[in-house]
């Protein structure tokens, strides 16, 4: 399962190496650069960890984490320019994991990351998404339609995962191709992948929503609407 990040940094550079390095790891960057770009992103994605910026344009880190991010179940570390022990105990009051003092090392802070993925890997758990007719576990690795159980392959299940974590997002096919099976050093061409989506598509297909949307000449992009 692909690990994703949220990086909520207003500094335009700093955020862009925070998620170049994560790349680099083969972590799926998130950027974000104020309070409110970090709120939509929480209400399209999931994400397994996130960087949070103190000081943003928008408002306080800290009263962002105690409104917002402590309701998602996501760890997160707290980015800060501020040596104060006072700031330090209250970023950890407020339930971050670490508290990382800017200027840092990046090979430190990746270790550090890494360190709080593994200590919280299987705590918490992700709530199936409801989308039409369907109920996506991906946690359990189930899909239902309308109550009845989907048999889905393996690969069928990875493209529907990749769908339901880039819902926003119109996949092309080579973007796809790297994220299912690149990673596993498997080759497989546009035409597999071409047959594998549309056999995905009627097997969740209901004959009322169109879940899967064909972008001519692009790619594909999820249609329906996660409730």
């Amino acid at each position: 399962m692909q690990i994703q990040i949220l990086v909520i940094e207003d500094d335009e550079i700093l955020n862009s190496g925070l998620c170049y390095n994560l790349q680099k790891r083969g972590i799926t960057p998130f950027s974000a650069y104020c309070v409110e770009e970090a709120k939509s992103l929480l209400k399209k994605e999931h994400f397994d960890l996130i960087l949070l910026d103190v000081n943003l344009p928008d408002g306080n880190g800290f009263d962002f984490a105690e409104e917002t991010v402590s309701r998602c179940n996501v760890p997160f570390l707290f980015l800060t320019a501020h040596n104060l022990e006072e700031e330090i105990i209250q970023g950890l009051r407020a339930g971050a994991e670490d508290y990382i003092v800017k200027p840092f090392s990046i090979r430190v802070l990746m270790e550090k990351i890494q360190a709080v993925l593994r200590r919280c890997s299987g705590t918490k758990k992700t709530e199936p998404y409801v989308c039409g007719s369907l109920t996506i576990d991906l946690e359990n690795r189930l899909v239902k339609n309308k109550g009845s159980l989907v048999s889905l392959t393996p690969t069928e299940f990875e493209i529907l995962e990749v769908f339901c974590r880039n819902r926003d997002q119109i996949l092309t096919k080579e973007v796809l191709l790297e994220k299912i099976w690149d990673r596993k050093e498997n080759y497989v061409n546009e035409h597999a992948l071409s047959l594998n989506v549309s056999r995905l598509r009627n097997k969740i297909s209901d004959g009322e929503h169109e879940y899967i949307k064909t972008i001519y000449g692009l790619g594909y992009k999820w249609a329906g609407e996660m409730q």
